[in-house]
């Protein structure tokens, strides 16, 4: 076989960037071999590192800063360092006469839903030709379309569809996702054709709304699709692997499916990892979900001399023209986390200066977030650009609460706040928070592979798979902090999971409490971080790398359910001699709240019922309420039933569990919450043979119905062996007179086991 170079050799530096190889002049009869020569991109970086400066991060080696390649293969806290190489997307052989080299499909839709298509579609090469454009329906039908458009390089049509003669694309939850189809063709004057193609689209106006609040400081960031405010609650995304190659349509389906099933409508591409396949964004679409995408840049002081910009503005183009038509994707944010290093290493950072250059100070990035990537996204699409995530705007640093986009890490890192202070933390949409829990024993025993000697938390192997920094003592500290818990690894990991859940529905409950109507959407948005992993491993995603979901899954599910309810509990201390400290009153005081995510109005019925964990007392009232729409709603505050006031510290409290209910007409459970005293570690729990816990599996043998005599906190399901069981339901909480009935998939009418706190086990 015979070897003939190209003859102007390609040089690829950029793994975000397709190149189009022109080899009509190189190609042979017979057969051909494509030969790719790739050089270590690790040394690349190091040398064009010397050649430069070296600059300041966080997470893997500096010398990534340089390299236009998915930074998370350097190594991140939650995955190896693993410097993949080779081609990762399909290479194939075009031929042609005439192509359609680009479309560009913009639709603009005002106020009155009236929507403008504009689509322009280039030659290649210019080609005296007539053109017909056609918009078909999600069933095939033609919905509007024009021919004989004349064609030498470029063609435009334009199209006019008044509000009701389009089906609009909503997010999960607000109505369906109808995906339209606009069909171009191109013939010459014989009518030859000589190229087609077809684009997927969809018609939503898609806006981001920064108004001031009514009677907060600050302003709302909130997305808006067809006019409708939508809360926000969702999941970070990293690679799914740390070998793309094995990413396939159905191992997306599969993650994108868990996302929409646990009742979340956002996603958010996060900038260390790679500009996702087309068919991710086809599914999100398909699904309905709203996709944040950050341009690749990542916890860096990124350099911007010439040569690297020029590359990051072809990737910026390129990725843009592919993801515009997507009605899934509704803002680009130019990098994850940048300007917040720049904060922590003091760069030069004046957010009053929107004039400057910036290449010449020691923030040079700022260049590329400011001025190359939203010209670019002005250019060719009409997609908000965003400069950061976190970024505030209006001159305020990234750790402003009251403007922009807010990644709260004071619980885990920072100042390593409890999780009941995540009232306090909220901003105005937060974009990542998070905690860490172990995956599924199932998943433990997998990289362990069957070494006993190394089955406990403390372990080498252990050690190995979990890349954060400082994990042990943080995982202690909040552990230590609200549970007695032991070091045995099948509790370990019970009991992380316990409180990783915990944390995560603590902060979607309190922070939808903040959506309170037009002009109060005090917080707009929730995207924990992360939805998976790429490796087995321990970290903060709430599914593990298997898709084996943790119980945070579910108890996140459970916050974004269309209706909930919320409960707080604190107590307040009263001085009633104002010149002495000594004599004091500690009550608690219940709050109770609705939210209601459908735009009209819920008639329910709310229950509350209040039990002492060590007697019999019990107190039940209910109240008629109406939750406002796509709002929460404050329904109750006042005394916690059953709970003295006490006049001494040394009074030790009643264990008071509160549990609610919201009811339907028919009596159906529209969503429940039940509030324990806190931290868990001072509670004394009842023997486990006084609370009747029974666990009966369904006659199909795929359900289970758990019931009690006393209140049951944390109830995790399992089964022995290795084949796993698809779970309805996790991180139950359980009160008599309100059994629950838990969906399996898999379990077979096995035996069940069941954890909880306080169960007695090691």
């Amino acid at each position: 076989m015979k070897k003939h170079p190209l003859r102007t050799p390609i040089w690829a530096n950029n793994q975000f960037v397709a190149h189009r190889v022109p080899v009509k002049d190189t190609l042979k009869s017979g057969t051909n071999e494509l030969v790719i020569n790739f050089a270590s991109a690790f040394r690349q970086g190091r040398e064009i590192e010397k050649q430069h400066e070296k600059l300041h991060l966080w997470n893997g080696d500096s010398s990534r800063l340089h390299v236009r390649k998915a930074q998370y293969n350097y190594g991140w806290d939650w995955g190896p360092v693993l410097m993949t190489v080779g081609p990762w997307k399909p290479i194939y052989l075009e031929t042609y006469n005439a192509r359609i080299s680009d479309i560009d499909i913009r639709i603009d839709i005002p106020g009155n839903l009236t929507a403008h298509v504009d689509v322009q579609f280039t030659l290649d090469p210019p080609t005296k030709a007539k053109a017909s454009v056609t918009i078909k329906k999600p069933n095939g039908n033609v919905l509007i379309g024009g021919t004989n458009i004349p064609v030498t390089d470029s063609g435009v049509a334009k199209f006019k569809l008044s509000r009701g003669v389009y089906d609009a694309w909503y997010p999960v939850g607000y109505g369906g996702q109808p995906i339209h189809a606009v069909e171009i063709e191109i013939a010459d004057e014989q009518q030859n054709v000589l190229d087609s193609k077809s684009q997927k689209i969809a018609f939503r106006r898609a806006r981001v709304v920064q108004d001031e609040l009514i009677d907060q400081e600050g302003r709302t960031f909130l997305f808006e699709i067809n006019n409708v405010r939508i809360f926000c609650g969702g999941s970070n995304w990293i690679p799914a692997d740390s070998f793309l190659t094995t990413m396939t349509p159905d191992r997306y389906r599969a993650w994108l499916r868990l996302l929409v099933n646990g009742n979340q409508n956002m996603i958010r591409v996060w900038g260390g990892g790679v500009y996702e396949a087309d068919a991710f964004y086809d599914i999100c679409d398909e699904l309905g979900i709203l996709v944040w995408q950050d341009f690749m840049f990542g916890c860096g002081q990124y350099p911007a001399y010439d040569s690297f910009l020029k590359s990051v503005e072809i990737e910026a183009e390129q990725n843009v023209k592919r993801l515009r038509h997507h009605p899934s994707v509704v803002i680009l944010a130019g990098n994850n986390e940048d300007y917040q290093v720049a904060e922590s290493y003091k760069l030069d950072l004046d957010y009053s200066d929107e004039t400057s250059d910036f290449r010449k100070t020691n923030f040079p990035a700022r260049h590329i977030y400011e001025r190359l990537l939203p010209s670019v996204v002005e250019k060719f699409s009409n997609i908000h650009y965003h400069r950061s995530s976190p970024y505030s705007g209006f001159g305020k640093p990234t750790t402003d609460k009251t403007y922009g986009d807010l990644h709260q890490w004071n619980v885990w890192h920072g100042s390593q706040e409890p999780w009941h202070n995540w009232d306090i933390l909220a901003g105005r949409f937060v974009s990542e928070f998070g905690m860490e829990g172990y995956p599924n024993i199932r998943t433990v025993d997998y990289w362990l592979g069957g070494n006993k000697e190394e089955r406990y938390p403390q372990s080498r192997t252990m050690n190995n798979h979990n890349k954060a920094d400082g994990f042990e003592r943080r995982l202690e500290l909040y552990l230590v902090e609200n549970f007695k818990h032991s070091f045995e690894i099948e509790s370990y990991v019970y009991y992380t999971q316990i409180m990783q859940a915990e944390t995560l529905a603590s902060a979607y409950r309190l922070w939808r409490r903040n959506w309170k109507g037009k002009g109060r959407e005090y917080t707009a948005g929730a995207l924990v971080w992360q939805i998976n992993d790429c490796w087995p491993v321990t970290s903060w995603a709430i599914v593990d790398y298997f898709l084996r979901p943790k119980p945070a899954y579910f108890t996140i599910k459970r916050e974004l359910k269309p209706f909930t309810v919320g409960m707080t509990r604190k107590e307040k201390k009263t001085f009633p001699d104002e010149l002495s400290a000594a004599v004091f009153t500690i009550e608690t005081v219940l709050e109770v709240w609705g939210t209601n995510s459908t735009l009209s109005e819920k008639q329910a019925t709310l229950e509350v019922t209040s039990f002492d964990l060590h007697s019999d007392w019990t107190d039940t009232w209910t109240k008629n309420i109406v939750l406002a729409p796509n709002s929460s709603t404050e329904l109750f505050k006042g005394d916690l039933p059953g709970q003295p006031k006490r006049t001494k510290l040394s009074e030790i409290p009643k264990t008071i569990i509160v549990s609610a209910r919201l009811l339907d007409k028919s009596g159906k459970v529209l969503g429940r919450y039940s509030n324990w005293p806190e931290p868990f570690k001072y509670i004394t729990f009842p023997d486990v043979k006084e609370l009747g816990l029974k666990a009966q599996i369904g006659s199909n043998g795929e359900s289970v119905q758990l019931s009690t005599a006393k209140p049951i906190k944390g109830i995790i399901l399992d089964v022995e062996g290795e084949e796993d069981v698809v779970w309805g339901d996790q991180a139950i909480d359980l009160v008599p007179g309100d059994p629950q009935v838990i969906t399996t998939v898999g379990l077979k009418g096995r035996e069940v086991k069941v954890r909880f706190l306080g169960d007695g086990t090691a």
